[in-house]
């Protein structure tokens, strides 16, 4: 008997991780339509690559983050848009504002720890290798977003999709 499955025709990977990026966007709207307020004890962590189509950063942050960095929503961060297909918002860097654009094609993980709920997303290529991420440092980041994102076996919220790539 053959254990390897059929060939899909229809693209579930796609339509989960476009799904699951819907949710980063839905809790983003919210927040936006508060007025930048969240509720409760809630702040986010949001891992992206930094050279994914369509990120926009200052120059200074992407060569300090050349592939992925983190940043925290929590107390300092303002101006937050959410589009269709991203957001902006600025947050302080070393007592610097910075505006950043981030489509949400580009985002590899969202983690709500005040919940304990997290998303991780595949990344971008087949080639890139799984790294921690780099930290932003941006003014209201906690250090240990690492541990944050690991998948946990604990019983914690962590949702990872991860379908099968082909060979």
């Amino acid at each position: 008997m053959n254990d390897t499955p059929p060939d899909s025709m229809i693209p579930y990977d796609e339509i989960v991780q476009e799904a699951l990026r819907a949710v980063v966007g839905r809790v983003l709207g919210q927040v936006e339509a508060s007025n930048g307020v969240l509720p409760g004890s809630h702040h986010f962590y949001i891992t992206f690559k930094t050279t994914a189509p369509g990120v926009s950063i200052p120059d200074d942050l992407r060569a300090r983050f050349p592939d992925e960095m983190t940043i925290v929503l929590q107390n300092k961060f303002w101006d937050l848009g959410v589009r269709e297909d991203g957001f902006t918002v600025s947050l302080s860097f070393n007592q610097l504002p910075a505006k950043l654009d981030i489509p949400f094609s580009a985002i590899t993980a969202f983690v709500d720890p005040a919940v304990d709920f997290g998303l991780q997303f595949q990344a971008m290529a087949d080639d890139e290798e799984e790294d921690v991420p780099g930290m932003a440092g941006n003014d209201a980041a906690e250090r240990d977003v690492a541990s944050r994102i690991t998948p946990s076996e604990d019983g914690s919220n962590v949702v990872s999709v991860d379908f099968g790539k082909k060979k």
